[in-house]
């Protein structure tokens, strides 16, 4: 592996990202699918991604070594499928854990797959105290992603949006899984 790349799994590979993937991004949160959850389908700007999302990504790597947002390539022919996080906490002692693939990407395990090595990789080398995760409380596909990589429901709360989108008025719920409860003890979570 080279200093790009964070981690190897079966079949992911997590890099970082550089200047050069803004098309891959714009591609990404184009596809109103995949964005459903989030902004109710409507495209991320091209100038947004370039100007503001990878700039900040990229700049990430050196504030919290270890924390942020990675490329996922597939291991054995290298395409973009999309991205995982584990997004740092102000000082660094906690990570939101986060996903987005392409559709072609969706229901083989993959988003699974990540989840459970960014949080063994959270806990074991970077060493944060607890990994959460946050999603609309109707997006159950994420939801069955977070819990199992471990990450147990600690809540649903409501947020108040300008401009809700479709699901909105049922919340958000919240995951977490702290290192001291790490690795959990259910079944299929390691």
């Amino acid at each position: 592996m080279t200093g790009d790349v964070l981690l190897e799994t079966a079949r992911l590979r997590l890099r970082r990202f550089t200047a050069d993937d803004v098309d891959l991004l714009v591609d990404l949160d184009g596809d109103p699918e995949v964005t459903a959850f989030l902004t109710g389908g409507a495209p991320t700007p091209a100038a947004v991604v370039r100007d503001e999302q990878l700039p900040r990504i990229v700049a990430g790597y050196d504030r919290h070594p270890g924390l942020g947002r990675w490329a996922a390539l597939d291991r054995a022919g290298g395409e973009f499928l999309g991205w995982f996080a584990l997004d740092p906490s102000d000082d660094g002692t906690e990570a939101e854990l986060g996903y987005r693939l392409r559709r072609a990407a969706w229901g083989r395990g993959l988003a699974t797959e990540g989840s459970r090595a960014l949080v063994r990789y959270a806990f074991v080398t970077v060493g944060v105290r607890r990994v959460w995760a946050q999603t609309m409380a109707v997006n159950s596909r994420s939801r069955s992603v977070l819990a199992k990589a471990g990450l147990r429901h600690v809540r649903t709360f409501h947020l108040h949006f300008d401009d809700p989108i479709p699901g909105t008025e049922h919340g958000e719920v919240e995951y977490e899984l702290l290192r001291s409860g790490w690795p959990p003890s259910a079944p299929g979570t390691r």
